[in-house]
C-alpha cells in the first residue's frame, strides 16, 4: 500500500466525521462518500439487452433481436463507430450531471467514469480520448470542461491516451435545445475544428469522443465529422447520460416484469 494511501484512509473517519457522506443526487446519508442512496441508484437506468448494432439504441424486449439496426441509423447511417452511454436520462441523472456541469462538483467525476467505463469495450491504451471542447469563454466562466474531467478518470481507467485541447469551438454556440435540426446544424458549422498540434496525433488513431451528456447528438456528430477529417481511422461516443425517451420507457417496463 502506498504512503498516500495509508494517510487517506487514516484520516477516512476524521472526514466523514466533519462531512458526513452524503447521496451525491439527493443528500441523503450513506456508507461512504462518492456514491448514491439505495434510492436513487434505482432510478438510474443503465442500457441493457438487444440494441442497436449501429449506435447502440436498446430496443427492448419487442425490438429487433441483437444486430438489428435501429430506424434513425437506417435513414441516416452515422459516422460514429457507435454510442456508449454510463446510464439512460432521468430524475437522477439529470441531478448528477447539473450538479457537476454547473455547480462545481467536480468530484463527482471518477463516479460518473466509471459508469462509462462500464459500457467501453475492453481497455485499449492506444486509443485517443478527446473531451467535446467548450467556447474559451464558457470555459473562464465555469473554470473547466466536464467532459475533460471526463476523460482524465477515462485515462486512469486504462482506456486510452487523454488529448485534451484535440478539439476547440472557434466561436460560441448558441443552446441547441428547442432547435431543428437545420438551426442546430447550421449552429454548428464552422465551430468546432481540430487543433494543428492535434492533427498528427489523431491520424491513424481509434478515437473516444467523451461527453457529460448526449441530448440531439448534434454537436458530437460536428465532433466526429472533424475528427475523421483529421484521419481518424475511427470514432466512439462515450458519455454519462443519453437522452433517449422511449428507451428510458422500454427500459422501466422491462425492470417491472
Amino acid at each position: 500500500m502506498s504512503k498516500s494511501r495509508m494517510i487517506s484512509e487514516s484520516l477516512a473517519p476524521l472526514l466523514d466525521f466533519v462531512y458526513p457522506p452524503r447521496c451525491a443526487a439527493c443528500g441523503e446519508a450513506i456508507g461512504a462518500h462518492g456514491g448514491l442512496c439505495t434510492d436513487c441508484w434505482g432510478d438510474l437506468v443503465i442500457p441493457s439487452g438487444p440494441s442497436c448494432a449501429s449506435c447502440q439504441r436498446p430496443f427492448g424486449d419487442t425490438g429487433p433481436a441483437e444486430g438489428g439496426i435501429c430506424a434513425p441509423c437506417l435513414a441516416s447511417p452515422p459516422k460514429h463507430a457507435g454510442i456508449h452511454a454510463g446510464t439512460l436520462y432521468t430524475q437522477t441523472s439529470r441531478k448528477l450531471i447539473l450538479a457537476f456541469k454547473h455547480g462545481g462538483r467536480i468530484a463527482l467525476a471518477p463516479m460518473l467514469a466509471r459508469l462509462i467505463a462500464a459500457r467501453l469495450p475492453h481497455p485499449d491504451p492506444e486509443t485517443v480520448i478527446v473531451p467535446v471542447p467548450l467556447h474559451r469563454r464558457r470555459l473562464w466562466s465555469r473554470g473547466y470542461n466536464q467532459a475533460a474531467l471526463l476523460g482524465k478518470e477515462l485515462e486512469k481507467l486504462g482506456h486510452g491516451r487523454l488529448l485534451v485541447d484535440a478539439l476547440q469551438r472557434t466561436r460560441p454556440t448558441p443552446s441547441l435545445g428547442g432547435l431543428g435540426a437545420k438551426a442546430r446544424n447550421k449552429a454548428l458549422t464552422g465551430a468546432i475544428s481540430v487543433t494543428g498540434s492535434a492533427r498528427g496525433k489523431i491520424g491513424g488513431r481509434d478515437v473516444l469522443l467523451v461527453d457529460d451528456v448526449l441530448t440531439s447528438g448534434a454537436t458530437s456528430a460536428a465532433c466526429v465529422r472533424e475528427l475523421m477529417k483529421a484521419g481518424a481511422t475511427s470514432v466512439r461516443i462515450a458519455c454519462f447520460s443519453r437522452v433517449l425517451d422511449e428507451a428510458i420507457d422500454i427500459s422501466r417496463s422491462s425492470a417491472a416484469k
